[in-house]
């Protein structure tokens, strides 16, 4: 399913920069009903909050629990090829240990009903939460070769997923490998799942690319319905005493939102696809800046970790409540009206913006404020 062409023309949201509905002005009695509907890769949700990726989308319970909180769609966690990989050589390695013993030996042979070899596991969650909600399930794929990457799309679509999120979570770290080869790299990708299913794809980026709306637009004509910005690269830290590299988890925190702000506002109107905000996305006031940045949903995790899964329901009502007094009937009202094409001064972001930041600084020295450009 492609992009739907009645979000394709500027035409379609000038309401957002000629004003405002007056309150009362278009239901009888003076009250207005909120309309926070939005589309999303050809989906109708309910409002723009998506649950995405998690470890609250690993268990089944968790999928009725966010529909009823309020969450218009649920993102499954990914699916890992290394992982299906590295659980098939472990049974591989027991069983040929095992082969080795004394016949007798029964015990050093492996559980096989244990063990759960390949996406069976993944793909029945998939199946089931799909049959527990009445929202779209968007299942998440990371592969790791061409052929991993189709064949476990082409499962999940078979097990009833609304669509496919590619989460290319991949760092280039070879020195031969120029920026173009990269990107067509992950083009064919595209294209190559795009002609064995059906329904539809967003592709999972991260914003290291040298030229990305250029790039999004390229993934955009090679099949992509939406584009998914930003994925969080998990930096590792060094540990000084054991002199090892080791993982080190954190939390998103609003003040990410800002880069992702800045490139949905600019890909708005620009790039003919879905666009999904999803890293610092915490309350009602950062859902309404996607929006209003041209994004068509708001992803969340970090804050459902941090706050629980009913903290959906507060920043719905916190949306109502600003679009009330704000005149707002509509997400789609309001949807574009910050981004590049809508506002006055698009040097916000541009180059033109830069001397600006930097002169609006402010720094305290002896109890003066001085400024430093």
């Amino acid at each position: 399913m492609r992009f739907d062409a009645a979000l394709k023309g500027r035409s379609t949201d000038q309401t957002l920069t000629r004003g405002r509905e007056p309150k009362g002005s278009l239901y009888p009695g003076g009250n207005i009903m909120i309309d926070l509907s939005t589309n999303y890769l050809g989906l109708k949700l309910k409002n723009p909050i998506v649950a995405s990726a998690s470890p609250l989308t690993e268990k089944l319970e968790n999928f009725a629990r966010l529909e009823e909180a309020g969450a218009a769609a649920i993102v499954m966690h990914s699916l890992m090829e290394e992982q299906i990989e590295a659980e098939s050589e472990n049974i591989d390695n027991a069983l040929e240990f095992g082969a080795n013993s004394y016949a007798e030996a029964t015990s050093y042979l492996p559980d096989m009903q244990k063990y759960h070899i390949g996406p069976e596991r993944y793909l029945e969650l998939l199946h089931k939460g799909k049959q527990s909600v009445n929202i779209p399930v968007i299942a998440s794929l990371n592969g790791r070769s061409p052929g991993g990457w189709v064949r476990y799309a082409e499962l999940m679509e078979e097990a009833g997923a609304d669509a496919l999120e590619l989460n290319i979570f991949d760092i280039p770290t070879d020195t031969a490998l120029s920026a173009d080869e990269l990107e067509t790299r992950y083009c064919n990708l595209v294209r190559a799942i795009r002609k064995s299913v059906r329904v539809p794809i967003a592709v999972k980026l991260g914003p290291y690319f040298t030229s990305f709306a250029n790039f999004a637009r390229k993934l955009a004509e090679s099949g992509a319905d939406g584009v998914v910005i930003f994925n969080r690269f998990y930096q590792p830290d060094f540990d000084l005493e054991e002199m090892e590299v080791t993982p080190n988890l954190v939390l998103s925190s609003p003040h990410e939102l800002r880069l992702r702000l800045h490139w949905a506002a600019i890909l708005y109107h620009q790039v003919e696809c879905y666009i999904a905000i999803t890293g610092g996305v915490h309350d009602a006031s950062d859902v309404l800046k996607c929006m209003m940045a041209g994004a068509h949903v708001s992803m969340m995790t970090s804050a459902l970790l941090k706050y629980g899964i009913e903290h959906i329901g507060v920043v719905l009502a916190g949306i109502e409540t600003w679009m009330e007094e704000h005149e707002y009937v509509s997400i789609r009202q309001m949807r574009g009206s910050m981004s590049l094409v809508n506002i006055e001064e698009p040097t916000a972001f541009l180059r033109g913006n830069y001397l600006k930041t930097l002169g609006s600084y402010t720094w305290r020295e002896g109890g003066a404020a001085l400024t430093t450009f």
